[in-house]
């Protein structure tokens, strides 16, 4: 639980799980009308997974390792299920509980699991300000920046290949009508820290889904108006995301909002797959079912619509026990919200999700994000002056290169270094590279090339073997 819980230059994986790829490939060997069947599971139409399926589309939930050994919990997933989420297992905290010293050990049993059964796997969640190891709490600015940067690449690396889809960020964005980012370690670090873990993920694990993934965001509001924002940014710019996740958590207080479809539709227009990430519904009987059937009704009228997971499979299971929000009883039994979701499956419409990206669009405009505030006091010089953090692993790094305006302020500048032997530079952001080995230059991008005295924007770049050792150098236009 979260609340406590192809870009242009390739593909990703857009389309169907091994599951539901092995589904529709046998439906189309079929008459119609036939029976359709899963191994391991009931004929489609008769369960939550194969029938989404049905449509391209996956039905998942949240799991828990420690409950993998509850014979009731691990019946009802393995035959309603062809999608799971780690509940807690890839968080930060359970992940790297000290620093640079990992633990995958209950995150492994839940992906084992997942595949033994042909389910696909959503990873939960890399950078987020909740759930953060004391050790990373501890720190800030560029020493949180780079930690933040080390634990997506070496988690993502660790998993590579074998997540759909990653909840990159999670929960970046206040509440209130404000549409402000939240104020959090993270945002601390720098305006710009959301697409810099987007783009270390993108390199470490290049055949995933990048998400983007939040609660109250499911109808139109000044929060979903922020997301869609940043979204429509990323993609002019080319920062790598793929996919939005809208958590659903609702209740009498915070309901299925009327504009729901419609709100999945503008995000998917903009040419991201959107994913229904926490469903649960607080309710009981015809008001809590109903709900549960609008929900799965909006998302396949949405082409965009990958699919819908509940965040537990038994009541008990909840974070929000007290108020029964799921399918299935505390002794696991169906409820009538599993029988509506059912229904609202068999019923489908719409068409299934496309299985690659369409192109990007080349920028139009500038980012609405500013360069970096100022110092107090310029540099001395007319000129610029660059300096550069590493963080670095056994057999690559991040560099974050901070470009600092002198007396004069630029209105362009070049960066220039020499990268050690065996070197290279395989991503760029923020800046346009020419060169990838040896003598390297870095130019400003439209954007953020023109700077007042003293203000400062920042520039990145990942590369392979070590940059240990690098000065960079400004010559500012």
């Amino acid at each position: 639980m979260s609340m406590d819980p192809v870009r242009p230059d390739r593909q990703k994986r857009m389309g169907p799980g091994p599951r539901v790829a092995m589904v529709l490939a046998a439906a189309g060997a079929l008459v119609a009308g036939a029976a359709l069947t899963l191994p391991g599971t009931a004929s489609a139409g008769t369960t939550l997974g194969a029938s989404a399926a049905e449509k391209g589309r996956y039905f998942g939930t949240a799991v828990a390792a420690n409950k993998l050994s509850d014979s009731v919990y691990v019946g009802i997933l393995n035959r309603e299920f062809n999608s799971v989420t780690a509940e807690n297992e890839m968080k930060w905290d359970a992940t790297e509980p000290s620093q640079n010293s990992f633990n995958f050990s209950n995150a492994d049993r839940i992906v084992n699991h997942a595949q033994s059964n042909g389910m696909r796997i959503r990873g939960h969640a890399l950078a987020w300000h909740q759930q953060q190891p004391g050790w990373a709490q501890s720190l800030s600015g560029t020493a949180l920046r780079n930690a933040m940067l080390n634990h997506i690449t070496r988690v993502a690396t660790y998993y590579r290949g074998k997540i759909d889809s990653w909840d990159v960020v999670n929960e970046a964005f206040a509440d209130g009508n404000t549409g402000a980012r939240r104020d959090s370690n993270l945002q601390r670090t720098g305006n710009d820290w959301i697409e810099a873990a987007f783009r270390a993920a993108d390199a470490a694990d290049p055949g995933a889904k990048l998400c983007y993934n939040d609660y109250n965001t499911d109808g139109q509001n000044a929060k979903s108006n922020a997301v869609y924002a940043m979204v429509q940014d990323f993609k002019s710019r080319g920062v790598p995301i793929d996919c939005v996740g809208f958590q659903s958590h609702f209740n009498a207080q915070s309901p299925v909002p009327s504009d729901y479809q419609a709100n999945l539709q503008r995000f998917a227009n903009l040419g991201v797959e959107v994913q229904i990430t926490e469903l649960d519904i607080e309710g009981s009987g015809t008001a809590q079912a109903n709900n549960y059937q609008r929900v799965v009704q909006a998302c396949l009228a949405v082409s965009r619509c990958a699919g819908i997971t509940v965040w537990g499979i038994r009541d008990t299971d909840s974070w929000r026990a007290s108020g029964t929000p799921l399918l299935f009883d505390g002794s696991g039994n169906k409820k009538p919200a599993y029988t509506s979701t059912l229904n609202a499956l068999n019923a489908g419409g719409g068409t299934p999700p496309p299985t690659t990206t369409p192109p990007g669009n080349p920028p139009t405009t500038p980012p609405t994000t500013p360069p970096t505030t100022p110092p107090t006091t310029p540099p001395g010089g007319a000129g610029c002056s660059a300096s550069v953090s590493l963080n670095s692993w056994n057999g690559g790094f991040v560099a974050t290169v901070r470009v600092t305006a002198g007396s004069s302020g630029t209105n362009g500048w070049t960066v220039s270094l020499t990268l050690p032997g065996g070197a290279a530079v395989t991503n760029t952001w923020n800046a346009s590279a020419s060169g990838t080995t040896g003598a390297v230059s870095f130019r400003n991008v439209a954007y953020n090339g023109r700077l007042t005295a003293g203000q400062s924007t920042e520039f990145g770049f990942q590369g392979t073997g070590s940059a240990t050792g690098i000065t960079p150098t400004c010559t500012a236009s």
